[in-house]
């Protein structure tokens, strides 16, 4: 159960994201029922590979970027969240899932989507890590 809420917790936030930011997107049909037969098993999929990309690469980068972080007073866990959605894109574009995302900017307004639209559907579904 904890698997899938986690699961339909980052596809909210990766659906919302696309939704939101111009240069975070799917391919495929944009509207009607093609759109969700299209989408929601990419979207899935995408949203998998950004929990694991998140799970075992951001630690790393974590640790290894902690002047930067202190220097910066936190703000480089922004780039950090960034350079996490850009690179969950790049292996999306690898696999022909059609997701993208276009350039840093993209990457960082997304991930600022993300990480709030994540906030939001934690506290609404109640975070079972407590």
């Amino acid at each position: 159960m904890r698997f899938l809420s986690w699961l339909l917790t980052n596809a909210v936030a990766l659906a919302t994201a696309a939704w939101l930011v111009d240069g975070v997107r799917f391919t495929g049909p944009s509207s009607g029922t093609a759109e969700l037969e299209h989408k929601w098993p990419t979207l899935l999929v995408v949203a998998l590979i950004l929990g694991v990309v998140t799970s075992f690469v951001k630690p790393v980068l974590t640790v290894l970027s902690i002047p930067f972080i202190v220097v910066t007073l936190g703000l480089f866990l922004l780039v950090i969240n960034a350079a996490m959605l850009a690179l969950t894109g790049w292996l999306a574009e690898q696999l022909d899932l059609g997701f993208r995302v276009d350039g840093f900017w993209a990457a960082v307004l997304g991930a600022v989507v993300i990480t709030v639209m994540t906030w939001i559907v934690d506290r609404l579904i109640g975070d079972d890590r407590r």
